[in-house]
C-alpha cells in the first residue's frame, strides 16, 4: 500500500483533523504536502459534507444540508519543480470507500444519494422535483443495494468527483468577476445562479488571522468546475485514469475530494452520486511547458481508466428541446437531456417505482447520457442509456403483462 500522506480519523470533524484540507479554491491557501515527480502516495478523503448526511429514513438532512460547508478537499499537494505553464499529470491508480470499517459515516460500508431542495441548490430537474429525497446504498464489495430504491443493483464505477489545481489570483478574480455579474442578472432566483464568495463555514488549511479572513473573503467555492478541473463529477475518472491539468501557481497545489462509489453522468439530482468516504491513489508527474505545447490552457483533458461495469444491453430514451409546455427551443441541448431523464423516469413508474425512486437511480446508476444530435434545427436531440442488467426485473417493452416491483419504504422525503 502505498504511503498515506493525509491519513483522516472518521470519528473527527474535518477541520479538527492532524492535517486540515479546505473548501475554497485560492493560490494562498498553504500546501499541506509536498511531493515529487514520480511519487506514488495514498489520501484519505471526506465525503462532501463533512458527516452531516445520516445512514437513516429521513431526508430532514438533505433538506438542511448546509451547502457553505462543501466540499471537504485534501489538500493542497505541492508538487516540487511545478510552474505556472506546466502540465499536472495524475495518475488513478486505485479508489475506494473507507477499508475494513464499519459505521455512521459514509464510506463506512455505505453512501447516499440526494435529491436536493429548490431552496437549497436544487437539481437538473428541480422543477419538477423541488422537495428533499434521500436514498441509502449498501456496499457489498462493488455492488450497491438500497432499501430506498429496491428491485436494482449495480455495480460502481468509484471515483472522484472532484480534483484540481489551485488557480491563480488573475485566474480567481475572474472566476468572481464572471460569476458575480451573472449573479446580479437576476440576485433572488432559486436555486441561484451561482455562489459567490462566502467566508461562512470556510476551511483554509492552516491560514489565521488576517490572511484567514482575506482568503475567505476572497476564495471561489468549490461547487462548479472550472479551467483547474474542479468539480467536474465525470464518472468515467476511476482507476487506471491519466488526468492532465494545467498549472497555475508554483507548485500546482492539487487537491481531491468529494469520492462517489457511483454515479449515472450529469449528476442530475445535483447530490447525484452515491456520495462517500475513502481513499485514492495516486502517481504524479510535470510535463514542463506542457500547456502551450498542447495547447491546453483553460481546461483538463483525461485518459479514462478501463474498469468500467462491462453492461452489454440498454434501453434509451430521447429527448428534443422542447419544453413540457409545448414551447420550441433552438438547439437547447441541456433541455434535451432533461426531456430524455423525464421519458425514463414516467417510462420507470410503469414498472412500481416512484418518480423519485427512478431519479434517485438515475443520479446514481451507471447511466450513460449522450448529445446525439446537435445541429439538426430547431431541435437538439439527447439520449439516456440504461443497462438492463441492473434491474431485478425485465424493463424491455413487450406484449405481455408489464411486471411490477414493490417498492418497499420508498425514498425519504423532506419538504
Amino acid at each position: 500500500m502505498p504511503t498515506n500522506l493525509f491519513p483522516l480519523d472518521s470519528s473527527r470533524r474535518f477541520a479538527d483533523q492532524e492535517k486540515v484540507g479546505h473548501n475554497r479554491w485560492h493560490p494562498d491557501i498553504p500546501a499541506a504536502v509536498t511531493v515529487k515527480p514520480g511519487d506514488t502516495f495514498r489520501v484519505d478523503c471526506r465525503e462532501w459534507f463533512d458527516g452531516f448526511i445520516k445512514n437513516d429514513d429521513s431526508a430532514d438532512d438533505i433538506r438542511d444540508a448546509p451547502m457553505n460547508r462543501v466540499h471537504a478537499l485534501s489538500g493542497p499537494f505541492h508538487i516540487e519543480g511545478a510552474e505556472p505553464g506546466d502540465l499536472l499529470v495524475v495518475d488513478i491508480l486505485d479508489v475506494g470507500p473507507i477499508p475494513q470499517e464499519e459505521g455512521p459515516l459514509a464510506g463506512q460500508g455505505w453512501g447516499y444519494t440526494g435529491i436536493f431542495a429548490k431552496k437549497n441548490g436544487g437539481s437538473f430537474l428541480t422543477e419538477q422535483f423541488p422537495d428533499a429525497y434521500k436514498a441509502v446504498w449498501d456496499f457489498t464489495g462493488q455492488t450497491a443495494t438500497s432499501r430506498h430504491v429496491p428491485g436494482v443493483s449495480f455495480t460502481g464505477i468509484i471515483h472522484p468527483g472532484l480534483m484540481g489545481t489551485a488557480p491563480s489570483q488573475q485566474l480567481l478574480n475572474k472566476w468572481n468577476k464572471r460569476e458575480g455579474e451573472l449573479i446580479a442578472t437576476d440576485p433572488d432566483r432559486l436555486p441561484p445562479l451561482a455562489l459567490p464568495p462566502e467566508p461562512d463555514e470556510a476551511i483554509l488549511g492552516t491560514l489565521e488571522g488576517e490572511d484567514f479572513d482575506r482568503v475567505a473573503a476572497e476564495g471561489a467555492r468549490t461547487a462548479p468546475p472550472r479551467e483547474n478541473g474542479g468539480n467536474q463529477d465525470i464518472k468515467n475518472l476511476s482507476k487506471g485514469t491519466r488526468v492532465f491539468y494545467p498549472v497555475y501557481v508554483d507548485g500546482a497545489k492539487f487537491s481531491v475530494g468529494d469520492l462517489h462509489f457511483s454515479q449515472g453522468d450529469g449528476e442530475i439530482t445535483f447530490c447525484g452520486g452515491i456520495e462517500m468516504s475513502g481513499f485514492i491513489d495516486f502517481h504524479v508527474d510535470v510535463i514542463k511547458g506542457g500547456m502551450e505545447k498542447y495547447n491546453v490552457t483553460e481546461n483538463a483533458i483525461f485518459m479514462p481508466g478501463n474498469v468500467e461495469p462491462r453492461y452489454s444491453e440498454w434501453l434509451s430514451f430521447s429527448g428534443t428541446s422542447v419544453t413540457l409546455e409545448g414551447e420550441q427551443r433552438y438547439l437547447d441541448s441541456q433541455l434535451a437531456y432533461q426531456r430524455a431523464c423525464l421519458h425514463a423516469i414516467d417510462y420507470l413508474t410503469t414498472f412500481g417505482w416512484s418518480p423519485e425512486q427512478a431519479y434517485l437511480l438515475l443520479g446514481a446508476a451507471p447511466i450513460e447520457g449522450r448529445f446525439s444530435g446537435v445541429v439538426d434545427i430547431p431541435n437538439a436531440c439527447a439520449t439516456v442509456y440504461l443497462p438492463t442488467e441492473i434491474f431485478d426485473i425485465d424493463i424491455r417493452p413487450s406484449a405481455g403483462e408489464t411486471p411490477k416491483i414493490d417498492p418497499g419504504i420508498g425514498a425519504p422525503h423532506s419538504v
